[in-house]
């Protein structure tokens, strides 16, 4: 069988102030709940689970300075969505961009020699994260210390993180006050609790209300919506959900340590 000839194919990604804010899968999963009006039905529409759409669009609201999808729970179909003004405009804006972006690359391709030393760059390249929480913010204030210096990271109205990074990691990224970076928190170091006044060591507390539970054999996914489009995952063992009597709707609190927290610069 003749190998198949290399060929140039490329993803239109929307930027805002070089930052990367969303990709064509997640124009898709948008274009669809517009048109649906249901989290469920554009899940179905675009192909992926229920979950996987969910998770989408916690990450494009946690990154946006503004949510681009408002939902409601309840209902048969499993509640109403919509996009917000924030969300259509971008749609709009990036399905025009589209018919000129596969033109370019159609003529780029024409013009791309080395297409295996190309690819491979590429894909050396790409920066991935298994962080559940990612939040794109502004450091709004700093701490230096001889060996780490603690960094506060505002990710929205009245929303705030604290990072705890050494003093080379702060300098070699070049971050002052006012920067702009990107928080990492996993979902197995979020520990929650019913208890909103709770005394801990641990310098984050973002408290929130339970969105979701997604129930697993051992280990649940309890998502909180932190208001303003926000939100947190977190890890726990099925015990524990029960044990706190978490369910949709109860109020809780995320708390995670200054360490636990990840930062990087964009």
């Amino acid at each position: 069988m003749a190998k198949k000839a290399a060929s140039l194919a490329g993803q239109l990604v929307f930027l805002s102030a070089d930052q990367q804010a969303f990709t064509e899968q997640q124009l898709k999963l948008l274009a669809a709940i517009d048109a649906e009006g249901s989290i469920t039905a554009a899940a179905k529409a675009v192909g992926i689970s229920y979950k996987t759409a969910w998770d989408r669009i916690d990450n494009m609201n946690n990154l946006s300075p503004r949510p681009l999808v408002s939902r409601s729970a309840g209902g048969a179909r499993g509640g109403g969505s919509r996009l917000t003004e924030l969300g259509r405009q971008i749609v709009d804006g990036f399905t025009a961009m589209q018919g000129e972006h596969a033109a370019f690359v159609s003529r780029l391709g024409d013009q791309v020699h080395s297409m295996a030393d190309l690819a491979g760059f590429v894909q050396g390249n790409a920066l991935r994260s298994s962080a559940r929480n990612q939040y794109r913010g502004v450091i709004s204030g700093l701490t230096r210390g001889a060996v780490n210096v603690e960094v506060s990271l505002s990710i929205g109205d009245s929303l705030s993180l604290t990072a705890v990074i050494t003093k080379d990691s702060f300098e070699n990224m070049g971050f002052a006050e006012g920067s702009p970076a990107i928080a990492l928190i996993k979902s197995s170091w979020v520990l929650l609790s019913r208890d909103l006044a709770i005394a801990s060591s641990a310098r984050n507390k973002l408290v929130g209300t339970v969105s979701r539970i997604n129930k697993g054999k051992v280990n649940s996914e309890v998502v909180l919506d932190l208001g303003t489009g926000k939100s947190i995952c977190a890890v726990i063992t099925n015990g524990s959900v029960t044990e706190l009597g978490l369910r949709t709707g109860v109020p809780a609190c995320a708390i995670f340590k200054a360490s636990s927290v990840i930062l990087m610069a964009t």
